[in-house]
């Protein structure tokens, strides 16, 4: 099952203004604190004091969970007065040439390696890499930004989702690829829902900002399933990320899946309404969904359905 990128595209301008928020806020804080961020803060989480001399496993379990310490920078030199211009011209520069804006952080991080600015390139260039439909270049900075900040949940979400739609099951890594794919998405869907609201930021705003990593992290996640085999388990996962999308527009993808996964786990009335949700929506699916819905109506007709 192959589906084309540019279907996938269909909430592209939601989640590039949500990954560049997150790197404005991690900016903010860095010009406030004069310290790098491990984890921008609207991803940070708060997580639970620790009890005083865990067993060790207990620690090293915890550890495994927690977000990487804000501490990265401590040691690293201070920037210099021409890495401050340089990231003052980059934070300035309008938002709406997204190519000129990657070439900028591209060049940054060449002149600037090491500098404590990184997670705020690396979120920008996966915004912008993705907005510009520039997938290998998306997933290699989306790596980088996880080697940093494991816990970037947004950026976990969209890896997930990504590495799931673009999967080449002749790839000679494809069964590693759908795994990491699995793990992003259930890391992504753990950590959302324990973030902490940026106070520059409005509830709405961090509320639709969840909402959107989620949609993606579960349609991931349901995707994955689905190219497993695990029609079954694809069905909830789906539902979720259809519930957790609030736009006008929704990602008809999802839908989508979501029919093909009732079809072969014989709902045929949920796969009927489901693809006919999905024929709806204006996409390059319109005549595959529309195809889908009449098949699942006359399966309906004809077999027995299985029990939700």
């Amino acid at each position: 099952m192959r589906i084309a990128w540019t279907t996938c595209m269909m909430n592209a301008g939601a989640l590039a203004a949500f990954l560049s928020l997150g790197s404005g806020i991690a900016a903010a804080r860095n010009a406030q604190t004069g310290q790098g961020n491990q984890n921008p803060p609207a991803q940070q989480q708060n997580p639970p004091a620790q009890q005083q001399n865990p067993p060790a496993q207990q620690q090293n379990d915890k550890d495994k969970q927690q977000p990487a310490p804000l501490s990265m920078d401590s040691q690293q030199p201070k920037s210099s007065p021409e890495e401050e211009a340089a990231y003052k011209g980059f934070t300035d520069a309008p938002s709406t040439d997204v190519n000129k804006k990657n070439q900028m952080a591209e060049d940054f991080l060449q002149k600037y390696p090491q500098s404590r600015y990184r997670p705020v390139m690396y979120q920008a260039l996966v915004s912008g890499y993705f907005a510009t439909q520039q997938v290998p270049k998306m997933l290699d900075y989306g790596d980088k930004e996880l080697a940093l900040n494991p816990n970037d949940a947004p950026v976990l979400a969209v890896m997930a989702q990504t590495i799931a739609r673009t999967f080449n099951p002749k790839s000679p890594d494809a069964q590693q690829q759908l795994e990491k794919a699995e793990q992003y998405s259930k890391r992504a869907i753990e950590i959302t829902p324990t973030l902490t609201k940026p106070v520059n930021l409005t509830d709405e705003a961090f509320a639709n900002a969840k909402n959107d990593t989620l949609e993606m992290a579960h349609g991931g996640l349901g995707l994955v399933y689905i190219r497993k085999a695990k029609y079954s388990e694809a069905i909830p996962e789906l539902e979720e990320s259809i519930k957790d999308n609030n736009h006008p527009q929704p990602d008809p993808v999802n839908y989508y899946l979501l029919g093909l996964a009732n079809d072969k786990t014989s709902h045929f009335d949920a796969a009927a309404a489901a693809f006919t949700k999905c024929a709806t929506i204006q996409s390059s699916l319109q005549p595959t969904c529309k195809n889908g819905a009449d098949e699942a109506k006359k399966a309906g007709a004809t077999q027995l359905s299985a029990p939700k």
